[in-house]
């Protein structure tokens, strides 16, 4: 049996807790969708969250000692799967993910090959920017604060900024 590599188109979206990551997101997918292009999302969090409640059939599935648990309605499903923390990959995640057209990331930032940086001065939080090599270019309503040679982008523009990164997806492979 051969083993088929296939490839994924990866963009990163980061940038400093409420400079508009999530925000931005909304405006670029109906954007991307009118190109043509099929999307899905993954939302990196620092934080734990859990989906289940303490008395649902899922949770008790869960706490009997299931390695994964679906849940399936009539319009969706939602796969957990427990890892220890920081165990699994970028590349893990979107592995498990149908292929589409671009998934765009928010968060996961130093292991995006190709990222956009929200940055507002107003949030009163340093840049990415000055410390992070995978940032290519700057969303901002503040073009003056990003030095060259680091491309700024109208924060606003959100047509300008699809665009943008249709054209700088990168493609990853995925075993």
């Amino acid at each position: 049996m051969t083993n088929t590599i296939r490839h994924q188109a990866i963009f990163g979206i980061t940038g400093r807790s409420g400079s508009g990551k999530t925000h931005l997101v909304a405006r670029l997918l109906p954007a991307l969708s009118a190109k043509g292009l099929r999307v899905s999302t993954i939302k990196h969090t620092h934080h734990s969250i859990d989906i289940d409640k303490p008395g649902k059939d899922s949770f008790v599935h869960r706490e009997a000692g299931a390695s994964e648990v679906m849940l399936a309605t009539p319009d969706r499903w939602v796969l957990q799967h427990h890892q220890p923390a920081n165990f699994f990959t970028l590349t893990d995640l979107v592995s498990r993910m149908e292929p589409v057209d671009l998934i765009l990331i928010e968060g996961f930032h130093t292991t995006v090959p190709a990222c956009l940086e929200i940055y507002r001065p107003c949030v009163g939080k340093d840049p990415l920017f000055k410390t992070q090599n995978n940032i290519i270019a700057v969303a901002t309503d503040t073009p003056e604060a990003v030095p060259a040679p680091l491309r700024a982008l109208d924060l606003n523009n959100t047509d300008a900024l699809a665009d943008f990164i249709i054209e700088r997806a990168v493609q990853i492979p995925l075993g």
